[in-house]
């Protein structure tokens, strides 16, 4: 689940990470009342969408305007930003042409900076320990720097028997080339963000840029909070951060039904049961020639009414030529599958190419059995349904 910059730094403060003073605004005049409480000199205006790349990005509208991120020096200016933001629809690199509308700005105080660096924090799979990663390279997408500059890229691995300690935040720091008391500063906020993430079940911390302030202090000037959908029962003040405006409405409604849907850019719908074979489904139809419109895991323990949603959610995306159902009967049950194709189909009367291929660990047994040349119980054959062919 992904959460808004100002509501990741609102929890961030809440474990001591330092962070500008600011304040979310729904309207122009609640932007101004924000401003006059900071109380200047300067302030920031932010638009508030689940993307990166806002500073750079244009308004639909204005494409030769100012971007989604702007610094301003009086109330009045914050005022004109807030009416050329509020209700228009940002494009960046990471929402596509369609791009994002914009319904709450932030507004925070204006800040001296001195130095841009990098710091994130996520879970290694390599290693299967969380691991804090930073860069001198603030304000660059991170993906870039390893790409172009990977000894740019300091990490350290963190043990979860004792978890993070200072001298793992010291090592970073003077990586960082800090000095004096920044060295303190920096190892307070490391800390404090390793604990942030640990205690509310984040998936990814990032903060870029984390700058250097001209009084050496270190303080985050963006920032960017995932956590993962697994823990949120476990966090219901959490899950109240979500904001469904800014979601696709198919992943929204698969979530609500407990299924994993993620929409793509291709032509061929996919239902698919198990994680791993639904990626090799894509795979195949990539291999020959087509793309897939979706990512769709029913996962093993599917009802008929769940399958049923699974199927006219892959027909609301009007993209889709035909449809792909590939389901491994080891994990989930093959007439359950077909039962929520079928009512699906009759009630929305689809007319796209549809193609189906069910496997079953029954059949495996069968081919195996049949090499080997051994014989089948009584009990096996009323309990196994095994095609006629494959």
């Amino acid at each position: 689940m992904n959460i808004h910059e100002y509501q990741a730094k609102q929890l961030l403060d809440k474990y001591g990470v330092a962070v500008p003073r600011g304040g979310v605004a729904h309207s122009v005049d609640e932007a101004a009342t924000q401003a006059q409480e900071l109380g200047g000199p300067g302030y920031v205006v932010k638009s508030q969408i689940h993307a990166g790349g806002r500073g750079a990005g244009r308004f639909k509208d204005n494409p030769d305007g100012k971007g989604g991120v702007r610094i301003v020096k009086s109330v009045e200016e914050v005022r004109e930003a807030a009416r050329e933001m509020l209700g228009h629809v940002l494009v960046t690199k990471q929402t596509g042409p369609a791009g994002k509308e914009v319904k709450r700005i932030y507004i925070e105080e204006g800040c001296d900076i001195a130095r841009e660096l990098y710091l994130g924090m996520l879970l290694d799979r390599e290693t299967s320990r969380l691991t804090m990663m930073a860069s001198t390279e603030g304000g660059m997408e991170i993906e870039e720097v390893a790409a172009e500059t990977p000894e740019k890229i300091l990490k350290v691995s963190i043990d979860p028997a004792t978890g993070m300690l200072p001298y793992h935040a010291r090592n970073l720091a003077f990586g960082l080339g800090l000095e004096d008391k920044q060295v303190g500063s920096a190892v307070k906020f490391m800390l404090a963000m390793y604990k942030a993430f640990t205690e509310l079940d984040a998936s990814i911390i990032e903060i870029n840029p984390l700058v250097i302030t001209a009084g050496g202090e270190v303080m985050a000037l963006d920032a960017k909070m995932n956590f993962d959908d697994n823990a949120l029962y476990r966090h219901k003040d959490i899950a109240d951060l979500r904001d469904e405006d800014e979601e696709d409405p198919a992943e929204l409604e698969a979530s609500k039904h407990e299924l994993n849907y993620i929409k793509l850019d291709g032509s061929i719908g996919c239902m698919v049961n198990g994680a791993g074979l639904a990626m090799s489904t894509m795979d195949i139809i990539k291999l020959y020639g087509g793309e897939p419109a979706n990512f769709l895991d029913v996962g093993g323990g599917a009802t008929q009414e769940r399958v049923t949603i699974a199927f006219k959610l892959i027909l609301t995306d009007p993209n889709v030529e035909g449809i792909l159902v590939n389901i491994f009967g080891g994990i989930m049950r093959c007439d359950v599958i077909a039962e929520g194709v079928v009512a699906a189909a009759r009630e929305t009367r689809q007319d796209r190419q549809f193609a189906a291929s069910f496997r079953t660990a029954c059949e495996r047994q069968y081919n195996n059995d049949s090499l080997l040349g051994v014989g089948r119980s009584p009990a096996w054959q009323r309990n196994c349904v095994v095609p006629e062919r494959s």
